[in-house]
């Protein structure tokens, strides 16, 4: 598959042949340097030195052109040292062109001189500046990753709710895990979206990072662990049925007393006399 170059330069990188169209250099450091270029500028995101070398490899071992050879086995260390000189050369020759290497690999990328120039042919590229609370916030989390929404609006001293959910969507920042903490809050960290963004490899390249990432700093106040109160089960007896309850208590049985009988009136008693015999008895 063919690539378009820069001005009237067109180079062609065929697996299985080697050609050469506008001034391919027969020499074989001169093609290296040309396939390198070729490589970076067709790859559709940052490429690594350990990548291209792996594709010169594959490559080379399917071609049939006797310089190819000296590509099968060649070192990331030798690619890395193609891709410095073809940089040099490219700052050498005030081209608008520069190679930049990010967190991701090496790039083709303006120089920032031409960025007016760019901005007025492409005005829906415009960035999106981040605010002064965004930068703050990104700060804290590119000197203190991993760190805690807690411990940012610690030394904020607001809430960064609305800025974290930004730089989220903006692919700055992403969730790198959770604390061990009670309650086990979000850790933050950047990206490699971050790192290309402003331009540096690794965050060592950040401007005074050994010292700022030791300054002391308010944290958030850690909530005490909460202790586990032991439940205390309470045994309930069981009761046992009526009729096993019947079966053990004794039945005790009252003995009533039984009446006497009356007295039997006493035949040799006299009779008790009514009124009525007393007045027959006294009538003449």
């Amino acid at each position: 598959m063919s690539f378009e170059g820069e001005g009237q330069r067109r180079i062609r990188f065929q697996i299985g042949q080697s050609s050469s169209v506008y001034g391919f250099s027969p020499e074989p450091h001169m093609q290296l340097i040309q396939i390198v270029e070729a490589l970076i500028y067709a790859a559709p995101e940052p490429v690594t030195a350990a990548e291209i070398a792996k594709a010169i490899r594959r490559a080379a071992a399917d071609s049939l052109a006797p310089q190819a050879r000296a590509w099968e086995d060649i070192a990331t260390g030798e690619v890395e040292s193609t891709i410095a000189e073809l940089g040099e050369t490219l700052a050498a020759s005030g081209r608008a062109i520069e190679l930049q290497e990010g967190a991701s690999g090496w790039r083709f990328a303006t120089r920032v001189d031409f960025a007016d120039w760019i901005r007025a042919l492409l005005p829906e590229m415009r960035p999106e500046k981040l605010s002064a609370a965004a930068l703050e916030t990104l700060a804290l989390i590119a000197y203190r990753q991993p760190i805690t929404k807690a411990d940012i609006e610690a030394v904020r001293g607001v809430s960064v709710d609305g800025t974290m959910q930004k730089l989220l969507e903006r692919r700055l920042v992403r969730i790198g895990g959770r604390a061990d903490l009670p309650g086990r809050p979000m850790l933050y960290e950047t990206t490699e979206q971050f790192m290309e963004h402003f331009g540096i490899k690794t965050l060592d390249d950040l401007p005074n990072a050994s010292e700022l990432r030791i300054v002391a700093l308010p944290v958030a106040e850690v909530p005490p662990a909460v202790e586990e109160t032991p439940v205390v089960v309470e045994e309930t007896p069981v009761e046992e049925p009526a009729e096993a309850r019947d079966e053990e208590t004794p039945v005790v049985v009252e003995e009533t007393p039984a009446e006497e009988p009356a007295a039997a009136p006493d035949e040799d008693a006299p009779a008790e006399e009514s009124d009525e015999d007393t007045s027959a008895e006294r009538e003449p």
